[in-house]
């Protein structure tokens, strides 16, 4: 259940506009008041950046995970998580095509090798499943912040009834 295929985003997916009209009537709009600088701070970070530049935008990925509607797999699971990791701003000179593979490539992008975490699972979290004598492509999926979406919205992170399969968890770092 996961593969991935090349496939140019922009021929399948159009980009959509979009505007956004402030006014700055009144205000000084070089300086914040102090409860604005409060709530600034109080925002969560939603925009992480790699040594190498990749900035990934959380809103953006989950928001995209969202959109998945399948019910069941569609085995292409690595596709999926890939193209809503794009739509957030990750940039892949090459992909590997198993989710079992995708481990070194999400540390790439500024993702970090965390303990299992599915307890607590935070917007943007991705697992992946290692390769079983079943299951030769293992699995990845991403929490949405309301569930885990690989091609699919799954039910819980245990897909596969196997007692013996091994999970990776990841996390983008700050």
């Amino acid at each position: 259940m996961a593969y991935d295929q090349s496939a140019d985003i922009n021929s399948v997916y159009a980009p959509k506009a979009e505007i956004v009209i402030r006014s700055q009537q009144g205000r000084n709009p070089g300086r914040l008041s102090g409860m604005a600088q409060e709530k600034r701070a109080a925002k969560p970070q939603s925009v992480f950046g790699a040594d190498n530049g990749q900035r990934i935008n959380i809103d953006k990925f989950t928001q995209r995970l969202r959109g998945v509607t399948a019910l069941s797999s569609s085995q292409k699971c690595a596709k999926s998580v890939r193209l809503a990791l794009e739509s957030a701003g990750a940039k892949f000179n090459s992909h590997p095509v198993a989710a079992a593979d995708w481990g070194h490539t999400l540390q790439k992008i500024g993702y970090q090798k965390i303990n299992l975490a599915f307890d607590r699972p935070q917007k943007g979290d991705i697992y992946i499943i290692n390769r079983t004598q079943k299951h030769v492509y293992g699995h990845i999926a991403a929490y949405s912040g309301s569930g885990w979406v690989s091609d699919f919205k799954q039910r819980d992170y245990a897909v596969y009834k196997d007692p013996n399969v091994r999970y990776e968890y990841y996390r983008l770092g700050d």
